[in-house]
């Protein structure tokens, strides 16, 4: 007589995503009167783009933009496992390609931050949208597996924009799944590749929005000079030091999150519809995101509120890393580490734009990344290759980043304030 034994699929209830949709609805719609009662002294919105009429439609067309790029993004990253799997690419091959992605990342991707302060944020953005349109077509084309790792580079422009663009991001990629979805119904073997159909769609809107628009760059610049700026106003400044490390160690964080967040969840033989979850996530960063600009208006200093967040998130990886948790239980712990990534994006994202003067931003950004994706592909290579890391060992690791990043900011918020001047002028 056989045994049968009943397997349950854990999945989240209809009430998370309630709750996620209730909650950002009333922290947007009460903000208002919050800020009626409390009347904070803030910066008038400013644009270095003379394209445009007022600095709200410039605001509106650079987060379209924004959320066309992150669609895009999504749209490769929906079906990226099944579809490795689909073509026959084997786990030692995936870690193959991850290495390349990443190492491309670690010596291309470094320097691409640069050459957009150099060539323009326009011509950047068109070279975006066109690689992104090559490789939809390509995949069309030859119904082949890609491994793309989009690590570009995105301006800060507005202090009211920062918040916004977490909130479109995350809620363009749970839309780049939705799509996914649609496009392909039931018939996932045969319709693998319809996504890339999807992308090319929105490649080629990005391009023509951008088209319209094009022309040159408010201020050029000689690569001579750019360099003696950046050495003076980036490299010797270790206020911009300590601000990249806490960039940096967020984006490991994040990294391994994304990475090792499947494994954690079925480590144990469980069950898990993982693209219930992935909507879940993601909602928690729009709720964090929403709380940015609560936490602004507030007597709380920027570098505090990064404090709290940062120890709170090491916390929650410590946690994850070491003590075994129910599904409902980590899933609630995923849930709050993103809510912390929500705040913590647009709150570094406004530092930056106290510190780092906006002809240089570009740079800084992308060069502080590099310490996080050379940290990736170490880890890879003892994970993936060697087997000398356990799955554990790197989520510590990240804690570990967390906390120091928490230490950066405390540092940052004793050095004080120093507003830089226009390097221009000088």
């Amino acid at each position: 007589m056989g045994v049968v034994i009943e397997s349950s699929v854990w999945v989240p209830t209809s009430s998370v995503y309630i709750f996620i949709f209730l909650s950002c609805f009333f922290s947007l719609s009460l903000f208002p009167f919050y800020l009626s009662k409390h009347a904070p002294t803030k910066s008038p919105p400013f644009s270095d783009h003379p394209t445009f009429a007022s600095p709200l439609r410039f605001q509106r067309y650079f987060l379209f933009l924004y959320s066309l790029a992150s669609v895009l993004e999504g749209l490769w990253s929906v079906y990226g496992e099944f579809e490795l799997v689909y073509y026959g690419i084997t786990k030692e091959d995936t870690v193959t390609f991850m290495l390349i992605g990443f190492g491309a990342a670690l010596f291309v991707g470094s320097f691409l931050g640069l050459l957009s302060d150099l060539i323009g944020r326009k011509k950047s953005c068109l070279v975006f949208y066109i690689f992104h349109l090559v490789v939809g077509i390509w995949k069309r084309i030859t119904s082949s597996p890609s491994f793309w790792v989009a690590n570009g580079h995105r301006q800060d422009l507005l202090n009211e924009t920062f918040w916004l663009m977490t909130f479109f991001e995350s809620a363009a990629l749970i839309g780049s799944q939705v799509i996914s979805n649609w496009m392909v119904g039931g018939n996932l073997e045969k319709e693998i590749a319809c996504p890339s159909t999807a992308a090319i769609f929105t490649a080629i809107v990005g391009i023509s929005c951008i088209s319209r628009v094009y022309g040159a760059s408010p201020q050029s610049v000689t690569f001579k000079e750019y360099k003696v700026s950046f050495y003076s106003y980036i490299l010797c400044d270790r206020r911009i030091w300590l601000l990249a490390c806490a960039q940096a160690c967020l984006h490991f964080s994040i990294v391994v999150f994304w990475i090792l967040w499947a494994p954690t969840l079925v480590a144990d033989g469980r069950e898990v519809y993982l693209g219930f979850m992935y909507p879940c996530v993601l909602g928690a960063r729009m709720l964090g995101s929403t709380l940015f600009p609560w936490f602004i208006n507030a007597p709380l200093q920027t570098e505090d509120c990064l404090v709290y967040a940062f120890i709170i998130q090491g916390l929650l990886l410590s946690i994850i890393a070491f003590d075994y948790q129910e599904i409902g239980a980590l899933v609630t712990q995923y849930f709050l580490f993103h809510a912390c990534i929500g705040l913590i994006l647009p709150s570094l994202a406004r530092l930056r734009t106290m510190y780092v003067p906006n002809e240089l931003r570009g740079g800084m950004i992308s060069l502080s990344l590099a310490p996080a994706n050379a940290a990736i592909l170490f880890i890879l290579m003892q994970r993936g290759y060697y087997r000398t890391v356990e799955n554990s060992e790197v989520i510590a690791f990240a804690a570990v980043g967390l906390f120091a990043a928490a230490g950066c900011m405390y540092v940052l918020k004793r050095l004080g304030k120093q507003p830089y001047q226009n390097w221009h002028k000088l």
